[in-house]
């Protein structure tokens, strides 16, 4: 089982940049893939991107060219790079875990609000 923590949310302008932090522990991390989704109240959570232990990455379309996602195998985290933010941006962000026999991820970090207001 791995434990996933966020970090980083916040309050930003229309255009402005954010980055969010997973610290990942108890379990090995290059058994996962790790992953951001995001999810609007009374909204299915969507995936925003996620990466492989090899560096392999997949992202949403609304988000390619200004979101990038990273990990450190060797610090067992992750990040994500969010610049150019809108307000349709705004959500809660959280971390995921998914481990290589499972089609979807069934580890999450507590999640971080992410603002995006004038």
């Amino acid at each position: 089982q791995v434990r996933l923590v966020e970090s980083g949310g916040g309050l930003v302008q229309p255009g402005g940049s954010l980055r969010l932090s997973c610290a990942a522990s108890g379990s090995i991390f290059s058994l996962y893939t790790m992953g951001w989704y995001r999810q609007a109240p009374g909204q299915q959570r969507e995936l925003v991107a996620d990466i492989t232990f090899g560096g392999t990455t997949k992202y949403a379309n609304s988000v390619k060219g200004r979101f990038t996602i990273s990990r450190d195998n060797d610090k067992n985290t992750l990040a994500l790079q969010m610049n150019s933010l809108m307000p349709e941006g705004t959500d809660r962000y959280y971390c995921s875990a998914r481990h290589y026999t499972n089609k979807y991820p069934r580890n999450w970090g507590q999640g971080t609000q992410v603002t995006v207001s004038s």
